[in-house]
């Protein structure tokens, strides 16, 4: 586990537009965090625009800003702990953090063990050759080729349901190789060594941007938020999140930082009920 530093010049920038800031009196009292006075949230940091580390050693991204104005506005010190995704559920029983902040997907099975702040809507992307050789729209025509993608995630699960059912309907299977982040799986894709990746539209659009790629298809399977995960104890902790994110919509912080990273607000999503809410359903 590895504690890292922010940087704050998203946070200056919102602030410059003269949203609210918080007070005292506007703090929750007692509030309980697994250490007092911070909000210690696991985060893995391979994933830009919304994630990453920069040249300087610092944390970037979408939800590391979302994390600093959370905590600001609860008035708790932010404390990022950088772990590998496989970790991070474990570690909310173990107290190892208070918040999941790495982009986890929502779904209802996860809903049933811990407890879900959805946030914003995600769609999928693959990314490909330059000239995109395969004449790639979509997963058929990456059927009976390597495919890479980050292990464990969201991506990951999808790709290899998808091909199931693309080999069931007759088709080649593909060769499916899971990396344990997408900057190896771009790495595999820019040596030749698949022939495309399958991740999030920011990731792939960025990647596309910074290397020798195109996007062959974007905007695969919207729908699907992002949601930050607290453990099923921290019933109160994860209703104050939900508040300072309506708060934030209120004002208009949280709309500012949605477009400033491309990433899609979450009243597109069909649950939105107008209001940030727990999602919390233990199986009986």
């Amino acid at each position: 586990m590895k504690a890292i530093r922010t940087f704050g010049v998203g946070i200056l920038a919102f602030a410059a537009f003269g949203f609210a800031s918080a007070s005292a009196a506007d703090c929750p009292e007692n509030l309980p965090t697994v250490e007092p006075g911070k909000l210690v949230m696991s985060i893995n940091a391979t994933i830009p625009p919304r994630q990453f580390i920069d040249s300087s050693g610092n944390l970037q991204g979408l939800h590391p800003d979302l994390g600093n104005e959370i905590a600001r506005r609860l008035c708790l010190e932010p404390d990022f702990r950088n772990v590998g995704f496989e970790v991070q559920i474990p570690g909310l029983a173990n107290q190892r953090w208070d918040m999941i902040n790495t982009g986890m997907y929502y779904t209802e099975e996860r809903s049933k063990i811990i407890r879900l702040v959805p946030y914003t809507v995600n769609a999928l992307a693959i990314v490909v050759e330059r000239g995109n050789p395969l004449g790639v729209t979509g997963y058929e025509e990456l059927a009976g080729h390597p495919v890479g993608t980050e292990i464990a995630g969201f991506a990951d699960r999808l790709i290899r349901e998808i091909n199931d059912e693309q080999v069931a309907r007759g088709l080649q299977p593909m060769q499916i190789q899971a990396f344990n982040t997408f900057a190896e799986a771009f790495a595999a894709l820019g040596a030749g060594q698949v022939r495309g990746v399958f991740a999030p539209d920011s990731t792939g659009a960025y990647y596309a941007e910074r290397g020798q790629f195109d996007v062959g298809a974007a905007g695969l399977n919207p729908g699907l938020p992002s949601a930050f995960g607290f453990d099923p104890g921290a019933a109160e902790l994860a209703e104050a999140v939900a508040r300072v994110l309506s708060e934030m919509r209120a004002d208009g912080t949280y709309q500012a930082m949605m477009e400033a990273y491309g990433a899609t607000q979450i009243d597109l999503w069909e649950k939105w009920s107008g209001d940030f809410e727990v999602f919390y359903a233990p199986a009986s």
